[in-house]
């Protein structure tokens, strides 16, 4: 067997259906618990976000709009764009409905993580505060605990890295202009450096700017070609709502297959573009300055609905 072989079976195996049910029960779970919080509090989240509540003495480094860009920053991309056009690929028109599905249970998901990353966080050697998941796992459940951190930390170190991104964009620039891999990968490692080495603090004021830019402008494109072909848009919705429970999976030997196949393509591509239940915006939202850790759960929330409700639905469409 072949390396890329062995991944691949790796792969299929642990990202699977049992991974996907049990994101899907999780987000489930603190969707009832929290008695529909991402609805209830969607308004008080967003007054959060425009700095309504701001203190400046508060613990933390970066704001809440700051730490929310950060965030988008690692999700918003080629999980939007790619991700989608896989998912619809894969699992046909209706994995975009369980994309919506994945992204709602997602918002409780990403507001009780983060809620945790700014309530279970302690300052680094310089006096930075950091918050993560290696951080709760380890403060919140106890010592022992402390294996599954180092764990998170080391696969999140690998797993988390933007091999995906920088592939896509060297690929980019080879078909499109001719421009060595190299080159491209040399230029963005540069850019990329100089950012990342000024710290958390630099990185949100870069993505506190680049990141409404980067939306803004896609969204004003997406609605430019939606509204081009706006005749389209309710036969692309039926098409949606159909696909996701696709009659011709009920029948025969197929019972269920073509389902499944569907569902998991959906939350895989949900999750991989909003990364709720991935630990990573957990990073991000713990540097908030604020003292009140709901708070920064709350603006967490809108994530998801950012990037799958809002920018996936117009890819898709």
């Amino acid at each position: 067997m072949s390396f890329d072989a062995f991944w691949a079976i790796t792969v299929g195996y642990l990202w699977g259906l049992p991974l996907v049910l049990m994101l899907g029960a999780a987000g489930l779970y603190f969707t009832i618990i929290s008695r529909a919080l991402p609805i209830r509090q969607a308004t008080h989240a967003f007054s959060i976000l425009s700095g309504r509540y701001d203190k400046s003495d508060d613990p933390g480094e970066i704001t809440h709009f700051q730490a929310l860009s950060t965030a988008l920053s690692a999700t918003i991309g080629m999980g939007n764009i790619a991700g989608v056009a896989v998912a619809i690929t894969m699992g046909g028109s209706g994995a975009v409905f369980w994309m919506w599905v994945a992204g709602a249970l997602g918002m409780a998901t990403k507001y009780f993580s983060c809620t945790l990353s700014c309530l279970y966080r302690k300052p680094d050697e310089e006096g930075v505060l950091q918050g993560g998941p290696m951080y709760y796992i380890e403060l919140g459940m106890g010592p022992r605990f402390k294996p599954l951190a180092v764990v998170f930390a080391v696969s999140g170190m690998i797993g988390c890295l933007s091999i995906f991104q920088a592939n896509q964009l060297a690929q980019l620039m080879s078909n499109q202009w001719s421009i060595a891999n190299e080159l491209t990968g040399f230029t963005a490692m540069i850019i990329v450096g100089v950012i990342v080495i000024g710290g958390v603090t630099r990185i949100a004021q870069v993505t506190g700017y680049a990141v409404p830019a980067m939306c803004l402008l896609y969204l004003l494109g997406s609605f430019v070609v939606v509204i081009d072909h706006a005749e389209q848009v309710p036969h692309v919705l039926y098409a949606i709502i159909v696909g996701a429970f696709d009659p011709t999976a009920l029948i025969g030997g197929s019972i269920g297959i073509a389902f499944k196949e569907i569902l998991i393509t959906g939350v895989k591509r949900a999750v991989f573009s909003n990364e709720a239940g991935v630990g990573t915006a957990a990073l991000a939202h713990g540097a908030a300055r604020t003292a009140e850790p709901v708070r920064e759960g709350l603006v967490a929330m809108i994530g998801p609905f950012i990037d799958t409700h809002l920018i996936c639905t117009l890819t898709a469409l």
